[in-house]
């Protein structure tokens, strides 16, 4: 790769095999800081509202959504900022705003501790707190290739001038053609000599070019060309500026991230089977997930349904028994609801995820709907899920229906699963979020790292 020296702009690693060493005294000390501010500020309160009891408790609650909101500020990345910032911003504002209280005093005083908080907590936790990365900055594509699928995310190739703009880079445009073959053409234009192989398109042509850049040990470039393109979420790129992706043929920020295999196939998102690989493939599904997926599940899973034979297997040698909906995800997502993926945290951790759905009784289908609808998936009774290296789905079935980064297909059992660490070198424009758009730690979380690091213990449990 041309440019910058290998090791330039490297950012630390976290984690691996050594031990994590106790956090140092001035982290110690900022996160002690940071935990006083909160009852601080709620002092300064209790001391201008104490005349007023419905004032004193309206402003504690603002105190708190102030505070609350800026540590979540702090949590977050880009734009993922703005709207718990504004919050912090209204809730001050709401709070000096109320009658009988010495207005500048209480503004002064609150916004300093709020200030104070989170600067106290961004020294002691922040970095702890962010998705590990091995990223890199590299310099230009000696020889990009930009290989474009016209027909994917409703032709957005030619509305975003994807061919004129690759050209005016230097890079050499590949138009998909009908009967083309893609993994061909990628293979061609790595034995041409390309170094930096880019895909615009959706994600299953994503992961395909993305596994011959592995394959040949070069660098990878993402354009979200297609319908949702979640795995462009998750690198931290803008899916509604398409062409910006195009940047990373450039002066780029290069991390390696973990790919996953479904047998000889890698995927680059999720593999889905049982219920909701028959919901996702619906057509109505694209234009209105949430009304589908509610018509769907009672179908699916009501008292004539037919089952799905899935057997699996959980971590604790306990046996599943035919799930009716099973996720395998290369990372971890933080799913909410089956109308549709949150993000992952990070695409580094080696790791596979599992979410399975059991449902068991027809009154279940009412409580799945309910926290479905609620985007609160999780505290459905019938929901399980865990993180491994590799996992296997056998069946009965001579073939079982299976989405595959949103393709469909039928594939015999068993089915086998691996993730594949570290695989790709993929680049992201240099001012893009260059990971998973915000890791996934709440007010919560924080307050209890800071404990944690308060007591001179590292900010995460160690897994």
């Amino acid at each position: 790769m041309a440019g910058r020296a290998p090791g330039a702009g490297t950012r630390g690693v976290r984690g691996g095999a050594h031990a994590v060493p106790p956090p140092a005294p001035r982290r110690r000390v900022a996160a002690a800081a940071a935990l006083l501010c909160l009852p601080a500020a709620a002092a300064v309160v209790v001391w201008s509202l104490v005349r007023n009891p419905l004032q004193l408790a309206l402003g504690l609650a603002l105190i708190v959504v102030a505070v609350v909101a800026a540590w979540s500020a702090l949590l977050h990345r880009g734009v993922a900022r703005l709207p718990p910032a504004i919050a912090a911003v209204v809730a001050l504002a709401a709070t000096a705003a109320l009658p009988e209280t010495r207005v500048l005093a209480v503004l002064a005083a609150v916004t300093g501790l709020a200030v104070l908080s989170t600067a106290a907590a961004r020294v002691a936790i922040a970095r702890d707190l962010a998705p590990a990365t091995t990223a890199r900055a590299v310099g230009p594509a000696r020889r990009g290739v930009l290989l474009m699928n016209p027909r994917s995310g409703g032709g957005k190739a030619e509305r975003f001038e994807l061919e004129k703009k690759a050209r005016a880079l230097g890079v050499t445009p590949i138009v998909l053609r009908r009967g083309d073959d893609l993994r061909q053409l990628a293979e061609q234009a790595v034995a041409d000599g390309a170094d930096v192989l880019g895909m615009a398109g959706g994600d299953g042509s994503q992961a395909l070019v993305a596994d011959v850049a592995r394959r040949h040990g070069i660098a990878f470039l993402c354009v979200p060309a297609g319908t949702r393109n979640h795995f462009a979420l998750d690198l931290g790129l803008d899916r509604e500026d398409v062409a910006a992706g195009l940047a990373a043929f450039g002066d780029a920020v290069e991390r390696r991230i973990d790919l996953a295999l479904l047998g000889d196939r890698v995927f680059v998102n999720n593999v889905s089977l049982g219920v909701y690989a028959t919901v996702v493939q619906s057509d109505a599904y694209r234009d209105a997930k949430l009304t589908t997926t509610t018509q769907l599940l009672p179908e699916l899973l009501g008292p004539d349904a037919r089952g799905f034979d899935l057997r699996l297997t959980r971590p604790d040698g306990s046996a599943a028994r035919s799930p009716d909906v099973v996720l395998v995800s290369n990372g971890t997502y933080h799913l909410h609801s089956l109308a549709g993926f949150g993000t992952r945290s990070r695409l580094d951790a080696g790791l596979l995820g599992v979410v399975t759905l059991t449902v068991e009784r027809a009154r279940d289908v009412t409580a799945l709907l309910s926290a479905e609808a609620a985007g609160n998936l999780r505290r459905f009774r019938g929901y399980r899920e865990w993180t491994v290296r590799e996992f296997e789905i056998g069946s009965g079935q001579p073939l079982l229906d299976v989405g595959v980064d949103g393709e469909a297909l039928r594939l015999p059992p068993p089915l086998r699963f691996r993730s594949l660490p570290s695989a790709l070198r993929v680049r992201t424009p240099a001012g893009a979020a260059g990971a998973a758009v915000a890791p996934h730690a709440g007010p919560v979380e924080a307050v209890r790292a800071l404990w944690r690091v308060l007591c001179g213990r590292p900010a995460r449990r160690r897994a």
